[in-house]
This record gives C-alpha cells, structure tokens and sequence, in this order.
C-alpha cells in the first residue's frame, strides 16, 4: 500500500457543530497513524490548546477523511496548518461510481461501506449521534466518550475502506483533487461578504415586495391573478402577441425555466417577466445561510455534478438566487470584490481539444461569436458588434445551441426564427468546424464502446443505460473547464488570495481596495497557466470586474430589478425614506472597473 514517496497515512475524522453561515464548532477528533498504529483521541479543549495536529503534516504523510472540507474547516477554525497531501474517499467513491445506476443510494460512507461489505455502526446509531451533536453541550462524560468513539468508529472504517479504493485509483489525480477539497474549506471558510442591513430589510419587506412586483410587472402582461401565474391568461398573451412558443409533447406550453431564459432572449418583451418570475420562485432569502459577521456560507457541494461541477444549494448560496439578488454582495468598508469569469470558456475548450485550427482562430480573436458569421460567409471581414449585432445574436445562439446540444427547433425558438433556417445554421457550424465535429464525433463513438468518459485529470463519468449522445458531446467541455477551475482555486488559495466563492467558470475575489488590482492580476495569471495545464498549453481568456466599497455586485441588465424592489420598499418606509435612499445608493454611476486578458 505504500510507495517511497508516502511514509504514512493519517484517517482522520471530526465531530463538530454549527450554525448556519457560522463558522464550525470542533468538538472533537479522532486521528490515526497508519504507520505507527498511534491514535489520538482529543477533546474540544484540548484542541484548542494545540498550535497544529498532533500528526505531521508534510507532503509525505497523506491525511485520509471522507468528506474532508469538513475536517479542513476544523483545522482552519483552530487555526491549525492544513496538511499538505490530501486523500478524500468520499471524492474517488464518487468518481469509481459517477454515472453508474445507484437505485437511490447516495455516495455517503454508509453506502460506500455497504458496497464493499465492511461492517460499521447503522444508520440509527449515527444519526442518534448527529443529533446529540447538533444538540449541543454542555456534555457529560459518558457523553463525550459516546462521541468519541462514534467518532472512532468512523476512522476505523476509513482504514477498512482504504485498501478497497486505493487500488482502483489513479493516486496522482486523487491527491490533486484532495488539494481542491483543501481549497473548498478555504472558500467556505472565508465566505462571501453580504450587506445585512439591506437583507433584513428585504426579509421584513418580503410579502409586500412579492405583491408589489407583481402588480407593478404584470401590468404589462396581465397573466398573473391572485399572485398566481395563470397558464389560461399566458396562452392569450401570447396568442395576441404573435410569440411562438415551444411546448412539451403534451401540447401544453413549456413553462420551464430554461424556456423562458431562451425565449426572452429571442423576444426582449418579455425579459420583465421572465425575471419577475425567476424572483417569485428564488426570493427564499430565509434560506440564505448568512452569519453574524455578515458572511455567506454554506456547503459548496464539490464533485457534486456528473461533470465534478460544485452544486451548492440554490436557496443558501448567494449565487443560486435571481441575479438581482447579487445586490446584496458589498465589500467591507475599504476593501473591494471582483468577479473574474473565464470568457466563452467552452468554446474554448472544444477548440482545444478538439485541434480544429478555424475554431482556434475564432477564439483567439476576442469574439468567436462575430469570428464564426465571419468564418462563415455572414458578415464581412471587417464586421463589429456595432454593425453586424443581429447576425452576431443569431451566431452566438447557434455556438450555443451547439454547446447545449439544442436541436433546430430549439435553436429556431431561440433565434425567432424557422426551423429551416436553424437548421441552416447548425450546418454552417458543421461546415466550419469540421476539425471538431470529427473530434465530438469520436468522443461520442468511444463511449457508446467503453461506456465510460473522463478527463484530462481522470473525473469520471460511466454510461451504463440509455447513452445521450447530446450530454456526452458536452461533457468534455463541462467536465475539463470544471478541472480548469478546481486547478484555479487551489493556485489560488494557496497562493494567499482571499476566494470568496466559486461560480461554475467563475471566481469572486476580495482584497484590501489598495490591492485588487494586484490581486486580479495575480488571479487572471493563475487561470491562464491552469487552462494551459488542462489544455496542453492552450490559454484561456479572462473578464474581470471590479466593485469597491460601496459598490454592489449588480449587472446592468439586474440594477432595474433591484431598484424596483428598493423603490417598493421605500413606499413602506416613508415616514424614514433617507434608510431606503442609503441601500439603493451606489448603483447608479457604479465606479466599477472591468479589465481583460
């Protein structure tokens, strides 16, 4: 089981309590030396009263956890030096099994234990456990030695469960992705920062803003009642508007969100209201895991996805809300936030693995979107966002369409166009890109014979049932750009940069106001050499944006929105207007700067 490089593994388990968007509360720990058969068993005081873990913590000893960002977390909280390797069975259960047919069994350490046989505590024992955990202290003897060997019982099985996965794993790619579940503990530890004043008073105003939005949107539309949306009144709108709608093989229209997003795209209309009814259904701000040191935090779910994409909960993470909603992000006073997003970062990714030269082209001019209606006979040569926005529109749903794996009837949806004409497009793109639709072709044919794909660093996906060809051509670029940004955070974490959050191509950053420009610099760099390490030295660009205190982290598509709802909120707090004017101040003229590379 050990090579030269490794002198030792640690298992290592933490009990611990917390409040939402709180930092964890560790209670205690249970650590195992594999080498030397040494067991620590340590108490919230004791603890405390450490400067570091008691095992070392060098690159030679690896640290074995299930879940570890949980454990990591304890460490940061009691200001203890993360250790340097890193093995998370949880993340290499996930990725033996991803894709595999689970029957409604999770990745948990019951089921893991469950598949390889290994006999451990049951499920009702455990969660006794959890809830003498959540119940808090103070605790008798006979308890805390109760949640000591629970805790106990945990690393045992660890020691159980690591021969079984060690051999069917690629070690080399398992500690890379230990080092990212290092840098989620990071990320989830620093949070990111939120006005409170702003999301009580939102909270308070919570029925009066839903009512109001609704009567001062649907004015336009006339498809609400009750507060309900009603489908009857939908269907004359559109009916007397002339929209074509997609619907669903029931013959009812599609009401979904992705519908609505493309549909508004296509017909400016009706943005209003697909945005008041994305706010309807994500204004659950009661949910939003905030802490009193006006921290947003809560479990960023990596590996989560198939493609080992972060899926944290959309009603407690900031980000899972209606954009609007991102008003609430405000650096502290003096200090500033930037959000830096990798720029079409899946087209990049299809033009890098795929080789093909045209597609390269397009992307390295700035704009594949315009290069492509260039490339492809629909614009002239010297074209520009200014001169040729339709053609570019339509060009950029087809690269898009083609990145969602969308059909001519989508995309003709998309574009308010005829399916003959989508259809022409998605020809033009074949036409064009020939280089990678040979490679998307290949990818599709090694699947349908190895049932399995992955990526560059080994995430695994296996197709057992009913392959989609669609999702198989995407997973590629999903999965890879996702291993892009795992590379990105760990740089970056570990370079000293304060990391906010993680947004699916994205980072949020924050920094003294007198260092963001150096710490935007440093992080763009950071995600230029990961992309070239996942793309064999393909780089991808990147967008940043800057907001100082006061600032709010608001789009100018999301600001009408947002003063909308502080406009409502202003008409239930005349008697005081001057506390509504001072939330609203700074979106306007916003001194925001953007840069890109």
């Amino acid at each position: 089981m050990f090579t030269e490089k490794i002198k030792s593994f640690v298992l290592i388990d933490f009990e611990f309590d917390t409040k939402p968007g709180e930092l964890p509360n560790p209670l205690c720990m249970v650590a195992k030396n594999l080498q030397t058969g040494e067991e620590r068993r340590l108490w919230t005081d004791e603890l405390v009263s450490l400067g570091a873990c008691p095992f070392p913590t060098d690159k030679a000893t690896v640290y074995v956890a299930y879940y570890s960002s949980a454990e990591w977390n304890c460490f940061l909280k009691l200001g203890w030096p993360l250790p340097e390797s890193v093995l998370d069975l949880y993340v290499e259960y996930k990725c033996l099994n991803n894709g595999k047919p689970r029957n409604g069994v999770g990745y948990g350490l019951l089921a893991a234990l469950n598949e390889y046989q290994i006999e451990s505590i049951g499920a009702a024992e455990k969660k006794a456990m959890r809830e003498l955990v959540l119940r808090g202290g103070p605790y008798s003897e006979s308890e805390k030695k109760a949640l000591l060997d629970y805790c106990a019982s945990d690393v045992y099985a660890l020691e159980k469960l690591l021969p079984k996965i060690l051999p069917a794993i690629s070690l080399d790619h398992a500690l890379l992705r230990g080092r990212y579940m290092k840098a989620v503990a990071h990320m989830e530890h620093i949070g990111v920062p939120i006005d409170l004043v702003s999301l009580g008073k939102i909270k308070e105003n919570f029925e009066n803003i839903k009512a109001n939005l609704i009567e001062r949107i649907d004015q336009e539309y006339g498809v609400y009642e009750g507060g309900s949306f009603r489908y009857e009144r939908f269907a004359k709108y559109l009916a007397k508007n002339e929209i074509s709608w997609p619907r669903l093989e029931t013959g009812r229209l599609d009401l979904s969100t992705e519908t609505f997003k493309d549909m508004s795209h296509s017909f400016p209309s009706l943005q209003s209201l697909q945005e008041l009814r994305q706010t309807l259904s994500q204004l659950r701000l009661n949910k939003l895991e905030v802490g009193e040191d006006g921290r947003n935090r809560c479990l960023l779910s990596p590996f989560q996805s198939k493609t080992g994409r972060n899926q944290p909960s959309n009603s407690k993470h900031i980000f899972g809300g209606a954009k609007w909603t991102r008003g609430l992000i405000q650096a502290k006073h003096n200090w500033a936030v930037a959000y830096i997003d990798f720029a079409q970062q899946e087209f990049g990714i299809g033009a890098a693995l795929s080789g093909d030269e045209k597609m390269i082209e397009a992307y390295q001019s700035g704009d594949p979107y315009l290069a492509f209606a260039k490339q492809a006979g629909a614009a002239p040569i010297d074209a520009n966002k200014e001169s040729h926005g339709k053609i570019r529109e339509q060009y950029k749903s087809c690269v898009l369409a083609v990145q969602y794996g969308m059909g001519a009837q989508s995309l003709a949806f998309r574009i308010g166009q005829s399916t003959s004409v989508a259809r022409q497009l998605l020809h033009l793109h074949r036409k064009t890109y020939p280089g990678f639709w040979k490679w998307s072709d290949g990818v599709v044919d090694h699947v349908m014979l190895t049932g399995c794909i992955q990526t560059t660093f080994g995430w695994k996906h296996s197709i057992d049932v009913g392959p989609n060809a669609r999702s198989i051509r995407n997973f590629p670029m999903q999965a890879n750009g996702a291993e892009i940004l795992r590379l990105t955070c760990i740089s970056a974490t570990e370079s000293g940069i304060n990391v906010c959050a993680p947004i699916h191509d994205a980072l949020l950053i924050e920094a003294p106001e007198t260092e963001i420009e150096a710490a935007v610099l440093a992080t763009q760099s950071i995600m230029a050499q990961a992309s070239a390490v996942v793309l064999n030295g393909f780089i991808l660009k990147s967008d940043a944006e800057i907001f100082r205190h006061p600032n709010r982290l608001l789009s100018h598509q999301s600001r009408k929105m947002w003063d909308t709802v502080w406009a409502i909120i202003d008409d239930f707090e005349c008697c005081n207007p001057a506390t509504s004017v001072l939330q609203r101040s700074n979106v306007d003229g916003s001194t925001a700067h953007t840069r890109s590379i």
